[in-house]
């Protein structure tokens, strides 16, 4: 019979340990979510992934906030993050640093989640950027990233909630990384 696990069962890290924790080289870069709870879902499912930051950009709320916190439920205490004003200079800095960053957008030669996992294995660095909830990506900021990623979807909708697309994309990558 399967039995759910204990907390004590999960063997779960210490806010300090997990500080301390080596993480991922994946950065997720917020570009104006306008959502606390999305950003806190980010911040949640960072924490789960156990990625190196989170980063946001323009209208994104940021830590302290008692939204963000209903969804992250503390993971904005854990995760490291950073506030930039504009999605170009994070975009910017973090090339400048080494990563390659992708957009993820639906976009002529747009390469599928699949490819992109794929290719990260050779290039660790890697950073993602998500979109406004409605507007997406910002065009500038795309034509800055070194490419778009796109989910495949199949049904009548085109599109998916930001957070449940970065938590496909961050299970993805990470899932990737470690190998």
């Amino acid at each position: 019979m399967n039995r759910k696990l204990t907390t004590a069962e999960m063997g779960r890290m210490s806010v300090s340990e997990y500080r301390q924790a080596d993480k991922l080289p994946l950065v997720v870069v917020l570009d104006n979510v306008r959502s606390q709870h999305n950003v806190g879902a980010v911040f949640r499912t960072a924490d789960a992934m156990r990625i190196e930051s989170v980063w946001l950009c323009g209208i994104c709320c940021c830590p302290p906030n008692a939204e963000l916190h209903k969804t992250a439920l503390g993971a904005e205490e854990t995760v490291e993050w950073r506030y930039f004003k504009d999605t170009l200079d994070a975009v910017r800095e973090l090339q400048q640093q080494g990563y390659t960053v992708y957009a993820v957008e639906q976009a002529h030669d747009s390469l599928t989640l699949e490819q992109v996992a794929e290719q990260i294995t050779n290039s660790p660095k890697t950073a993602v950027v998500l979109g406004h909830e409605v507007f997406g990506v910002q065009q500038q900021v795309i034509d800055l990233c070194h490419q778009c990623i796109e989910i495949p979807q199949f049904g009548t909708k085109h599109s998916m909630n930001v957070s449940v697309t970065a938590g496909i994309v961050m299970y993805r990558l990470t899932n990737a990384l470690r190998r």
